[in-house]
């Protein structure tokens, strides 16, 4: 699955232009953590919370009220935004997003294509690909199998289910220790009996069984 078929597109946005104020009541009023800063549609920085609270004065500081508002209106979003983005493109895999998030301690990526913000993906929309690509939601029954870690085991495994007549909606592979991997094995059906009857008789191990009604 691609970043474009998971991201939001249309985010909420503000101008380098304007002001802390001004970012502050985006962020609240849409309870967002953070902004791409874009002008003339091209991304040239992103403001987040914590960067407003290191701009604004200290609980400490002798300064009014009204000398402290002063302040934060008059400061542009240009002067507390962080520069050093980290973009990725819509056409890329969900599995390089997630892999960017995770090696730079992000939780959001601006999308960007031919320098233009096209959207943005959140760590949010990585779990909620994660859930959908396994079929967690889905209903039907999930078998979790202990396999060996050899070739034609997924074939071996899928054959069995196309002698039932089962339709196979989702699959995932973990790969484990000692020669053995674990395999997760979704389909669209809550009867699997017989199945699972097979796949013992092939020498698989059934660990676990979930269904979805």
């Amino acid at each position: 699955m691609f970043v474009k078929n998971k991201m939001t597109t249309n985010p909420f946005t503000i101008s380098p232009d304007q002001t802390i104020p001004d970012a502050h009541e985006i962020l609240t009023k849409h309870n967002i953590r953070r902004l791409p800063v874009v002008k003339d549609g091209k991304l040239v920085g992103v403001v987040s919370r914590e960067d407003i609270m290191r701009a604004s004065p200290s609980m400490a500081t002798s300064l009014s009220i009204n000398e402290i508002t002063y302040i934060l209106s008059k400061t542009k979003i240009s002067k507390v935004m962080s520069k050093d983005l980290i973009v990725i493109s819509p056409n890329a895999l969900l599995e390089e997003a997630a892999t960017l998030m995770r090696d730079n301690g992000v939780s959001f990526l601006p999308v960007v294509d031919n320098d233009k913000l096209v959207g943005i993906i959140t760590e949010s929309d990585i779990f909620d690909s994660f859930i959908d690509l396994l079929g967690f939601r889905e209903k039907g029954t999930r078998l979790t199998i202990e396999a060996p870690d050899e070739p034609g085991i997924l074939s071996e495994l899928a054959g069995i289910f196309a002698e039932h007549g089962a339709n196979i909606t989702n699959v995932a592979v973990y790969r484990g220790q000692g020669g053995k991997s674990i395999v997760v094995i979704g389909i669209n059906s809550q009867n699997t009996d017989k199945i699972e009857h097979d796949i013992e008789q092939n020498g698989y191990k059934i660990i676990y069984k979930l269904k979805n009604l």
